[in-house]
């Protein structure tokens, strides 16, 4: 991975948190039965639902095999009590603001946890 996407994928994950504490506001994209995910990229046997900090974000993955999804939005507090606990217990990874490549940071649900808990 090269500095400069290293670097796009910090402020990536920098604005997820500031927007998501800003708003209180979290969004997946899910087709009203399904929320989207896919094998994590980093770690094998791993699998990972991404999330973005806003709707427009969200609505750029809604194409290809995730055409019949749309942005739905979560609280906060849902996303960390229920969300957030439940990948952990169930080992899945969360995504933060990926781009139109699904290039972004994956991180254990804990984490986000602490980095979001910290910002607020």
């Amino acid at each position: 991975m090269s500095d400069k996407s290293e670097f796009s994928m910090r402020a990536a994950y920098e604005q997820f948190l500031e927007e998501v504490i800003g708003t209180d506001i979290v969004w997946g994209i899910s087709d009203g039965e399904i929320w989207a995910t896919c094998d994590s990229e980093d770690f094998d046997e791993r699998e990972v639902i991404p999330f973005w900090s806003n709707e427009y974000l969200a609505a750029k993955l809604c194409t290809d095999d995730w055409a019949a999804f749309k942005p739905t939005p979560i609280r906060f507090d849902e996303f960390i009590d229920d969300w957030l606990h439940g990948m952990h217990e169930d080992n899945v990874l969360a995504g933060v603001n990926w781009n139109e490549s699904l290039e972004g940071a994956e991180i254990e649900p804990v984490l986000l946890i602490d980095d979001l808990l910290d910002e607020e």
